[in-house]
């Protein structure tokens, strides 16, 4: 969400343009059918009708049910694989990764400094928002596809990224800039072969879970990408696509995603923009409790949360000047960075209640680097690299958030 204060400011002088101008002849975004109201609970994508679930909804038992054989099977081999008389449970890792707009070449780096210090485990879940969407698919599938993960946050310039789009955005489109070299390069990246890989791994009971907000209804949505890709046909393979395209546009920067589905008998298209938008980061749906899962399998599992925040935590002073968009600008990334903050509180609270170890990491507050507009790939490479050794160091992992750690030295 950080980039678009950039994008607000590049394109400054475009809105004197634009206030100027008539609104007659300009550009329109083609109307669509949206969900009714009374229909948005019971939408389903057609031909994967259980691949979804939203991000503030009641937990359901049944989908636990549905997941006990293998779940069961996965940690009787754990504990069976155990020393004997070891006094530990199994242990499962999970990870969550927030978004953060070109800020993600972080998060992309420290997952591979960690992998080349030899201590990153296997993730039984991971999650992402935005960038975090792109990063996660890798980090679900292991070290062995670190190259590729590097390659995203370093190998492309923004205009292989996204291609302004401003005059349209301001006459009647739907954004200031077109995302259709970002959706290149997820159809690069993301294939039928890499669809089969991760749904041999959900077939083992892990989880590659990404969020989007439905912006028709104001709330989070949460994909099991694994259970998408289970189901190996074309469809899935573009909805895998759509879901990771629309976790990671920056509503007004880039169009929304629209995403066919059914509801009363009837076709409609729900609006899916950047996950970011409703959470910065999350593990867990509204009241969902590990210990449900300790309880059904009839085992206790230690587990260990792992969040990489794609952004700084710390507050940046900044003199700012008395201008309408540097203020506009500066309380958009106060206010993204507040509510990160906010979901790092949130989901403390969530581990400790379910004795999870939390463990927390951001951009340090002394990293500095020229940023000349969004996705500069000089301003990328030398975040990544500074994720690179931060990870292959041992990165010193937070254990609460900020805002908790000082609440506690009170």
């Amino acid at each position: 969400m950080r980039v678009l204060g950039g994008w607000v400011a590049q394109c400054a002088f475009l809105c004197g343009v634009a206030l100027g101008c008539a609104l007659a002849g300009c550009a329109s975004v083609p109307d669509r059918v949206a969900v009714p109201a009374v229909l948005s609970a019971d939408a389903v994508v057609p031909g994967l009708t259980d691949v979804r679930v939203w991000g503030d909804a009641h937990f359901s038992q049944a989908l636990l049910q549905a997941e006990l054989p293998r779940l069961k099977a996965k940690y009787e081999v754990r504990e069976t694989a155990q020393p004997k008389g070891a006094p530990h449970p199994p242990v499962s890792n999970l990870l969550a990764i927030s978004g953060g707009a070109d800020d993600g070449a972080f998060g992309a780096g420290l997952l591979v400094g960690w992998s080349a210090k030899g201590s990153r485990p296997e993730f039984d879940l991971v999650t992402g928002i935005s960038a975090g969407a792109l990063i996660a698919p890798f980090a679900f599938l292991g070290r062995e596809h670190d190259r590729e993960l590097a390659g995203l946050f370093t190998s492309y310039s923004a205009d292989q990224i996204y291609q302004a789009n401003v005059l349209s955005g301001l006459f009647g489109g739907n954004a200031l800039a077109d995302s259709a070299p970002l959706a290149r390069l997820i159809e690069h990246y993301v294939d039928a072969r890499f669809l089969r890989s991760i749904a041999a791994e959900r077939a083992k009971g892990r989880f590659l879970l990404v969020g989007t907000t439905n912006l028709d209804a104001q709330r989070p949505v949460y994909w099991d990408m694994g259970k998408i890709a289970q189901k190996g046909n074309a469809q899935a393979l573009d909805l895998f696509r759509r879901v990771l395209l629309a976790s990671a546009s920056i509503p007004g920067v880039f169009p929304p995603v629209l995403v066919e589905v059914q509801a009363g008998g009837h076709v409609y298209q729900e609006m899916h923009v950047d996950g970011g938008t409703t959470r910065e980061v999350f593990f867990t749906i509204a009241d969902f409790r590990f210990d449900e899962i300790d309880q059904a399998i009839g085992r206790k599992i230690a587990r260990r949360l792992w969040i990489i925040r794609n952004g700084k935590i710390d507050p940046e002073y900044k003199a700012m000047p008395e201008a309408t968009l540097a203020i506009a600008q500066r309380s958009l990334e106060t206010l993204t960075k507040s509510r990160g903050i906010g979901d790092l509180a949130r989901m403390y609270a969530s581990a400790k209640a379910d004795h999870i170890d939390y463990n927390l990491a951001a951009i340090p507050g002394d990293f500095e680097a020229p940023h000349p507009k969004p996705f500069d790939r000089a301003y990328m490479l030398e975040l990544y690299e500074r994720g690179v050794a931060m990870g292959r160091a041992g990165y010193p992992w937070a254990k609460a958030p900020p805002e908790t750690i000082v609440e506690a030295r009170r």
